[in-house]
């Protein structure tokens, strides 16, 4: 029976985790009705300003305006899973799995002695097994869909559909090994980049990104390293394997893309839960669950270790409507 930590750092003693769900994957025809499902609670459309262009013809030039608006879209599909090349997104885990394998045997095999099938997986006990010390899979890939078939103008997204930006496996060195993540000061000074609240409760620091945890409760500590993963990936010159999300413009848009992730701060990008069981609204992870019976985790502690969200981010964009961006104007501010 797998088991949680009330406060953990302060309190010894541990409570019983009830509601283990059977391990299982999902699909891509899955992720991208649940990311329909969530539009209406996630997306937050709505008009923000105007862009106005310049179009030029034999017969002149006029000034033509276009309406800009702003909502959120899912980015990224990020998965933290118990196995290396277990992702359970199942066409990605088909895809990538056995590259996964070799890339991080390669690069890790000989220099740490791995054992052959497990490229580094040393965490203590089974996946859903009350531990101090985890270490987590994470891949962030593209979502499915560039545009979301819901009604109305929406944005293009800075993901490329099933493009792997992060796969912790070919990252294997900085994820495992902490090289050169620990030489930031918010891996080694408590409080700083804390996803919750520090010192009233915290899930993890997000510092230094690397697939340990020390986390006795799964869901958390797969939170906290998907947390990390679309860190890096929202951002650019990390001393990581990845490609980052980058480029503000799109093919009929004039795009203005999101910065980079903050926990906590959903302005700057929330979370929807797709394994191992679903939501159609989306939140930040850090909630505060110290006066609650079953906390966050009760009820979504897959058996086999495998967890993913899809990552929605704020984005701003107008139709082309001449040859020449001439300004803009945002008669409200976004995101909200």
């Amino acid at each position: 029976m797998s088991r949680r930590c009330w406060m953990a750092w302060l309190l010894p003693a541990c409570l019983a985790w009830p509601g283990i769900v059977a391990g299982g994957s999902i699909t891509t025809p899955e992720i991208t009705a649940l990311a329909v499902q969530a539009a209406p609670s996630c997306m937050r459309w709505r008009p923000v300003g105007a862009c106005f262009w310049l179009r030029c013809s034999w017969s002149g030039c006029r000034v033509k305006s276009s309406l800009k608006v702003g909502h959120y879209r899912p980015d990224l599909v990020v998965s933290s899973y118990h196995r290396l090349g277990g992702n359970p997104w199942t066409e990605m885990r088909a895809a990538l799995g056995l590259a996964q394998k070799t890339a991080a045997q390669g690069l890790l095999g000989t220099l740490l002695a791995v054992p052959a099938g497990s490229a580094g997986q040393r965490t203590e006990g089974s996946p859903v097994a009350h531990t101090n010390l985890v270490f987590r899979e994470v891949d962030a890939i593209g979502f499915p869909l560039r545009l979301l078939p819901v009604p109305g103008f929406s944005c293009h997204s800075q993901a490329r559909p099933f493009m792997p930006h992060f796969q912790s496996a070919v990252d294997a060195l900085s994820w495992r090994g902490a090289v050169p993540e620990m030489l930031y000061p918010a891996s080694t000074v408590p409080g700083l980049r804390e996803v919750g609240t520090w010192p009233a409760h915290t899930w993890g620091s997000v510092y230094p990104r690397t697939g340990w945890t020390v986390q006795p409760d799964p869901p958390k500590a797969a939170a906290v390293t998907a947390q990390r993963g679309a860190d890096i990936v929202t951002r650019s010159g990390q001393p990581h394997v990845y490609l980052a999300l980058s480029g503000a413009s799109a093919s009929g848009q004039r795009l203005w893309p999101p910065g980079p992730l903050v926990e906590g701060d959903a302005r700057s990008g929330t979370w929807q839960r797709l394994h191992p069981v679903s939501d159609t609204d989306c939140r930040v992870f850090g909630t505060s669950d110290l006066h609650s019976p079953r906390g966050w985790g009760g009820g979504q502690v897959d058996a086999e270790g495998n967890y993913a969200w899809s990552l929605w981010r704020p984005y701003r964009c107008c139709r082309r409507r001449g040859q020449w961006f001439l300004f803009d104007i945002d008669w409200v501010s976004w995101p909200p």
